[in-house]
Formats: C-alpha cells, sequence, structure tokens
C-alpha cells in the first residue's frame, strides 16, 4: 500500500502521524521538504533544509526504531518487529534565516514536506529494482553463455589435442614398421648376396 500526502512543519512541535503495522511488514518513506522562496514565489527545497525522522513503537514504551537526520530530500525506512501502532514524527530545521519558516501558521511559512510512505514495500521494492535485477540477469546469462563458449573451445582443443596426439603415433609406428621391414629385406639381400658371392668363389676354386 503506498501512500502520498503533503504538509507543513514549524519547529514549535514536530509532525506526527501513527500507523498501524503488522509485525515483519517494511516501510520505506521518500519525503522531500521545501521553504518558501520570497525572491521567486515558489516553495523550493535548498541545502540548508534538515529533517529529523523518528520512529516509535508506541505499543513498547515508546521504543524507538528509526532516529535519523536527512537533508532537504531523502528516504527512511524499517520493518515493524512487532505488530502495534508506530508514531512517525518529522522535525525541521533550516538556516535560511527567514522569521516566517519558524511557523507554519504565518503566510508561506514553515517548511512543505511531501510524503511518500509504502508500506509492505516487498513488491514495490521488486519493482524498483526491476530494471536492475533484469540487468544483472542479463549479464549473468551472458557471462554463461561465454563460459559455455570457453568450456566449448576447451573440450573442442582437448579432442583435437588427442586427435592429433593418435595421429602421430600412428604415423610414428607405421614409420617404425616400414623400417623394420626395410631393415628385413636389406639383411635378406645382404644375406643372399653374400650366399652367391660365397658360391660364386667356391666355383671359381674349383675351376
Amino acid at each position: 500500500m503506498a501512500r502520498a500526502l503533503h504538509f507543513f512543519l514549524d519547529v514549535t512541535a514536530p509532525k506526527c502521524f501513527f500507523e498501524e503495522l503488522p509485525k515483519d511488514t517494511l516501510v520505506v518513506g521518500h519525503y522531500t521538504a521545501e521553504e518558501w522562496n520570497d525572491h521567486r514565489q515558489i516553495w523550493e527545497k535548498h541545502d540548508g533544509i534538515s529533517i529529523y525522522i523518528s520512529v516509535d513503537e508506541t505499543f513498547d514504551n515508546d521504543h524507538r526504531v528509526v532516529s535519523q537526520r536527512g537533508g532537504a530530500s531523502g528516504k527512511f525506512t524499517f520493518t515493524a518487529a512487532e505488530s502495534g501502532d508506530h508514531k512517525l514524527c518529522f522535525t525541521p530545521s533550516s538556516n535560511s534565516g527567514r522569521s516566517n519558516w519558524l511557523s507554519a501558521s504565518s503566510p508561506n511559512g514553515g517548511i512543505k514536506l511531501t510524503l511518500d510512505v509504502a508500506i509492505g514495500e516487498t513488491s514495490a521494492l521488486e519493482g524498483g529494482n526491476k530494471e536492475k535485477m533484469e540487468d544483472l540477469a542479463t549479464r549473468v546469462r551472458d557471462l554463461n553463455a561465454r563460459l559455455n563458449d570457453i568450456r566449448r573451445e576447451q573440450v573442442f582443443q582437448r579432442e583435437r589435442e588427442a586427435e592429433f596426439r593418435d595421429q602421430s603415433e600412428s604415423t610414428n609406428s607405421r614409420v617404425v614398421r616400414w623400417i623394420l621391414i626395410q631393415l628385413t629385406v636389406l639383411g635378406v639381400t645382404c644375406a643372399w648376396q653374400l650366399s652367391h658371392l660365397r658360391s660364386f668363389f667356391i666355383k671359381q676354386k674349383l675351376t
């Protein structure tokens, strides 16, 4: 559930409202604080504005779960630890020097606070971060695709290396066999020639 509202603050007392929250409910608030610019005749934010934000668990002796000071715009978030009423308070300050900012009852006085509160923010956060999540998912898919390509290339290289190794071993084996055959033929030829020469010389001696 989202709620947007604006109201005027003065320094006499913090502006508070109550919200009953179920246990484990995530609350995210965004705010913008503006002060009247007499010269430009508009409400606008400036660096001199600050907002103090507090959230108390009224059911637990006003146990404070949020205590933060921010600039003219910002964000606060908390999760309800237990079910019950929570008091959200906003207290402004400004260094502009305008006297009217002290009281919202003065003409164009006080600080104009625009507040956007999302209760049960899980889905809203998911929606707000959807693009980032999709971008991360796309990057992860790209990385996985590249890793798969690298793995396929490595498998292909290993297969080529294995094939080349098998071919080299086969070639070496054939070369060795061919050398052995040549040596055998050469040995047989030499033996035959020696036998032939021996017979020839024996015949020559007999004649």
